[in-house]
Parts: structure tokens; sequence; C-alpha cells
């Protein structure tokens, strides 16, 4: 799960970790007793106005607005407000902001890029910093790998303070800087664990002209599967950021990624569904999602399935990948007869049943008289529905 900026610097601020003075906004009414505000605490006349979207390239999209004083600011809000924010990460379709960040300039002596993620080839975590701070991590590596500084933390014994002083000596400060790097990395990582973050990101954390570290930026996303356990951090999600086709999904407790494709994907397990989308692949074809229908699927779980992946008007063709094991074929194969009656379906629908009362659910197929093409293995399946668009 991804929360806005603002959300993930109030959680900063719980951890000790330095940020801006700075306020959301949701309407546009607030917006000058907002810049106000910041300015009386912060004491300065210049903000920075910043749209509040889950993505990166902000800045790039003119979504990030420093503004001189009162009147720059709310003239650069009402721009922002309401906008449709298109980032490399958003894609063409863009995403509508609504609402803003109004925080206080920062004076920036330099710049830098910090990070915390799971390594999962090693198991352990990774904390990464470099010196070039502001530009894409993956540009940084691709270009400069030298830049980036790592060590790994084994989750076992967790971080130390060596860690945070090698962390900090790669990022060639010196003196009080020194010290209070290394304390923000200490709480960074206090922050990641105690959240159940997947990634928490700060690009840039900057060094001031009065010599302090702050974190100008705050990226963090969390483990959907320790939710359950983060209830605060729940409250934070915002569904306006979310795929709609994704949210009619989780209605169903169906775990579906809207893709690039035209293949429409029905797999039970995650596994087999990677292997089915790399199949298509394989086979010259493109998934359109990652459709997990999970190991107690229903005639009515397949039917709801259907309705969400031809909610996608890229879909040209079907591939239905199911191994019984706790799910009953037959179930699946009732499934799909009723949801190409129900919804008159005008794809074709290629389906590969192999597992528990599979003979039955081909007979089911078979009688149904309706016009799916049936699969021997997963070669054949991913054949055929490519043959088919």
């Amino acid at each position: 799960m991804k929360i806005h900026e603002y959300q993930g610097k109030e959680i900063f601020k719980s951890f000790n970790i330095p940020v801006p003075i700075g306020y959301a906004v949701n309407k546009l009414d607030d917006v000058e007793k907002v810049i106000k505000k910041v300015q009386n605490e912060s004491k300065k006349d210049a903000v920075v106005v910043k749209a509040q979207i889950h993505a990166g390239g902000r800045g790039k999209g003119g979504g990030v607005k420093f503004s001189s004083g009162l009147s720059t600011a709310v003239n650069n809000a009402n721009k922002i407000f309401g906008m449709n924010l298109v980032t490399h990460q958003t894609g063409e379709r863009g995403q509508k902001v609504r609402k803003i960040l109004i925080e206080e300039a920062s004076n920036i002596s330099k710049e830098f890029y910090c990070a915390i993620t799971l390594d999962r080839s090693l198991g352990q975590f990774v904390f990464m910093v470099s010196t070039e701070g502001g530009m894409e991590i993956e540009k940084v590596a691709e270009e400069t790998p030298e830049k980036i500084v790592k060590v790994w933390i084994d989750p076992l014994i967790g971080m130390k303070s060596f860690h945070a002083r090698k962390l900090a000596f790669g990022l060639q400060l010196t003196g009080s800087a020194y010290k209070e790097a290394v304390n923000l990395f200490l709480n960074l990582f206090k922050c990641f664990i105690r959240t159940d973050a997947s990634l928490a990101e700060i690009n840039p954390l900057v060094l001031t002209n009065d010599n302090k570290i702050v974190a100008l930026d705050c990226k963090l996303n969390f483990d959907g599967n320790a939710l359950y356990r983060q209830k605060d951090i729940l409250s934070l999600r915002d569904t306006n950021e979310e795929d709609p086709t994704e949210l009619e999904a989780d209605k169903f407790d169906l775990n579906y990624i809207k893709l690039d494709g035209n293949v429409g994907c029905m797999v039970n397990g995650a596994g087999l569904a990677m292997a089915t989308m790399d199949i298509i692949k394989i086979s010259g074809g493109e998934p359109a999602n990652f459709l997990d229908v999970g190991g107690t699927a229903s005639a009515d779980t397949v039917k709801n399935g259907f309705k969400i992946i031809l909610s996608d008007k890229n879909v040209k063709a079907i591939l239905i990948n199911i191994f019984g094991g706790i799910v009953r074929c037959d179930r699946v194969a009732n499934g799909v007869v009723e949801a190409v009656k129900e919804l008159g379906l005008d794809v074709p629908v290629v389906v590969r049943l192999e597992g528990t009362n599979s003979e039955e659910a081909k007979e089911i197929l078979a009688r149904s008289k309706l016009s799916i093409i049936p699969a021997s293995d997963m070669k054949d399946a991913a054949l055929k529905v490519v043959k088919s668009i």
C-alpha cells in the first residue's frame, strides 16, 4: 500500500526524522490560510507547493513549484490543484491532483539519496545512500554505480551504529551534519521496521545552508499482508489513487493487477499465474493482467473474475489456467459456463483445467455447446490464446 508524501512526513516526525514545516490542503478555500500558517511557523516568506499523488516525477510534470511569497504561492496552488498530472510513473493517462502540500522552502547546500528495502536474493534489508540526490536511483545505478553506498542488515540482528556511520561517511559528511545523518538513518530503520514498510525512500535528503540534515521528500510503501496489524496506516489509504478495477477485485477477494497486454489471465495460485504470464510472452503474446482467483474459487468467483477482466477494453482473448487441488475443476467449469452465458462474451476463451475433477470439468464445457477452446497443457493453451487474437 502507498501513501502520500504529507502522510509519510507525519510518520517521519513521530520517529524524530527532521522534515520541513508543512501542511496538506484538501480544498482551495484553505490555501491562503495554510500558506500564512507555514510562513508564520517557519519565519520564511518562500514556500513550496507540491502536488500529492502516488507517483514520482512530480516536479518534471509541473506538480512542484517554488513560490517566493503569498501571491505566487496562491497562484501556483490554483494551477496545481485539480490538474491532471502526467509523470513517467502515471503513464499518459496521468492522475488528478486532489491534495496539495504547502511547506517551507529550504536553503539547500547538497542533495542526497537514501532508501531502505528488502534484498530478496539475500533475505536481508539493504540500506542505500548516494551523493546523487534528486535523481532517479535507477539512472544512478546505470551510469555511476560507484556513487551508491550500500549496507546489508540482518533482520534478526537489526541495524547497528556502525551501519549508520558507514552510510554517513559514504555521503562525505562531517561534524554535526554527520551526527545528524547517523541518527536519521537509525531512526529511519526503526520507522521501516515498526510500520511494516516494504520501501522507505528519501529523495532528496538534503544538507541545508545552516548544516542541518532534512528529509525534503518522503516515499513509504507498506506490506499489504501486514496491514491487519497496522490499523493507523491502513486508515491513510487513498482509494482515489488506486486502479478502480483493482478496487473492484478487492471486493471479491481476487488478487488482480492490471497490465498493458491484451490476453486476459485467470489462474489459481500466484506462482501458476506468474508462470502463465511468462508462457504467454514466450508464445508471442502480452498478458493484460495478473488475476489469482485463489485456492477456493467458486462459480461466483470465476464469474466475477470474468467481469473484471472484461472491464479492460484492451483484452482481446482470455486464458483460464486452473490446476485443481483444493479448488475443484468442475466448479470452475460451471463458473465459466455461467459467465459466458450471462456476459455474452465476444472474445475467444481458452481453458486449460487439470487436477481434481478435471474430466468432469471437460465434460461440462463440452456439453455447454459454447465456443470455448479447450487446451491440453499450458504451452498448448498459450499458443491457442495467442493465435486466437
